[in-house]
């Protein structure tokens, strides 16, 4: 599903894979590669570039966008001596929905071995209770528990034995514009897409350990214009969103509040210590001159500005995405990432802020990414790559339909509601159990 390099000298190369991070700040390009499809992938180098025409996660100006992109895979090419041909895209954007569904099928009247088409029809049962607009398309098709016969907490029932065998699944859908736009500007920078993974899914993948997604978990990324937010817990994504708010909202507060331009208030905003003890009265003052101006500001007063907006951020907003999760027990707290995860006291203001540890993590794989591009910030671009492996190895872990029946059925659908022939009209796209045959088909 990844592009492998061209042989030019006579021999085989190793396999590469590629991962593209379209974000509010910055468009980022990871390279990694393999010997063999076996093996652990190794990141060989990273480009990136200043994200124009992306605002809130959002695809706003198309051209600018498609610039962004040429120029991080340039930056990537220029560093890995590579031509990058195809990539698996990560995108954002808030209209997505995470929504769970049960299904269940009957394996017959006496006990027998489940099977790959039985796995695929409890799926499809569970979907057909999904209701879906017709301006949106599910993206990712995610097993959260199986159960045989009563029997919960089963991963994989592949093989086992039973008589009836039911399904929790995660279904999260996204506006078909959104995906259909972020296409198209992958694709006229020059790079087949190969696939998509949806940004919260990515930074958890690329920043909690193993023993945290089992244990329980939040993975928080908080980039410039969105929180991406993934609930796990027993290995697998329970809930996944994003919201609208980012570091940039933080700046725009200081901006507004102390009447300063945008360029300095994400200046002086760096200068915020969050945690910093309330009984103890602070006198620093902040003066700098700007366009021959002298400005002073309180510490104090600009501190409480930040932590005004992340207080709203977590208290509010991410405890409302953890409820609606359903899960209640996260022993190991908050996993936070992207860049405004490297503010001064976040990690214990946030501790007491949710009354649960908070770690700021690097990426699992910052030992094998470049020095200077190993940071917070880049969890989500290491997370791509763990995603495709976690997929290639599993194809039942995170299913998607091939692109080419993913997107045309969900533009025809579109098509059919906006001429007002209704849902009669409706073209459905490929059942579960067809895409599972065409994943196992390129499998084997």
């Amino acid at each position: 599903m990844f592009k492998k390099s061209s042989a030019s000298s006579g021999y085989r190369d190793p396999e590469v894979l590629v991962g593209l991070d379209l974000g509010t700040s910055k468009v980022t390009v990871v390279v990694a590669e393999r010997e063999g499809p076996s093996g652990e992938a190794q990141i060989i180098g990273m480009g990136q570039a200043p994200s124009n025409g992306i605002r809130k996660g959002l695809i706003v100006h198309l051209d600018n966008a498609v610039r962004s992109v040429r120029q991080a895979v340039s930056d990537a090419e220029n560093m890995v001596g590579l031509e990058l041909t195809d990539a698996t895209v990560s995108f954002s954007g808030g209209d997505l929905q995470s929504i769970r569904s049960k299904g269940m099928i009957s394996l017959g009247r006496s006990p027998r071995t489940v099977m790959q088409l039985d796995v695929g029809r409890v799926i499809e049962a569970a979907q057909a209770d999904v209701a879906v607009p017709p301006n949106q398309m599910i993206l990712h098709t995610i097993p959260v528990e199986y159960s045989l016969d009563g029997n919960t907490g089963i991963d994989d029932p592949l093989g086992m034995t039973g008589m009836r065998l039911d399904i929790d699944l995660e279904s999260v859908i996204v506006p078909i514009s959104t995906v259909q736009n972020v296409y198209n500007c992958v694709d006229r920078a020059g790079l087949n897409v190969t696939g998509f993974v949806i940004k919260p899914l990515a930074s958890a993948l690329g920043a909690i350990t193993p023993e945290e997604a089992m244990a329980g978990v939040i993975a928080v990324d908080i980039g410039g214009g969105t929180c991406s937010i993934a609930v796990f817990a027993d290995s697998r994504p329970k809930h996944l969103a994003v919201l609208s708010v980012g570091g940039d909202h933080i700046t725009n507060d200081v901006a507004s509040v102390l009447k300063i331009p945008i360029g300095k208030a994400e200046e002086i905003k760096k200068e915020v210590d969050l945690f910093s003890d309330p009984l103890v009265e602070r006198h620093d003052r902040l003066e700098f001159d700007h366009n021959g101006r002298n400005y002073s500001y309180s510490l104090t007063e600009l501190t409480e500005i930040v932590q005004c907006r992340v207080d709203e951020l977590f208290a509010s907003l991410v405890r409302s995405e953890v409820a609606n999760s359903g899960v209640s027990m996260l022993p190991a707290g908050v996993v936070l990432t992207g860049g405004v995860s490297r503010s001064a006291g976040i990690e214990q203001y946030l501790s007491n802020l949710m009354d649960m540890p908070v770690r700021g993590a690097f990426p699992i794989d910052s030992n094998r990414m470049p020095p200077g591009r190993n940071g917070p910030e880049y969890t989500c671009a290491s997370g791509i790559i763990r995603y495709a492996l976690e997929q290639e190895r599993d194809p039942f872990r995170y299913i998607e339909q091939p692109l080419d029946q993913l997107l045309k059925p969900a533009i025809k659908r579109t098509q059919g509601a906006a001429s007002g022939s209704g849902a009669e009209q409706e073209t459905k796209g490929p059942s579960i159990i067809e895409s599972i045959k065409s994943v196992l088909k390129e499998l084997f």
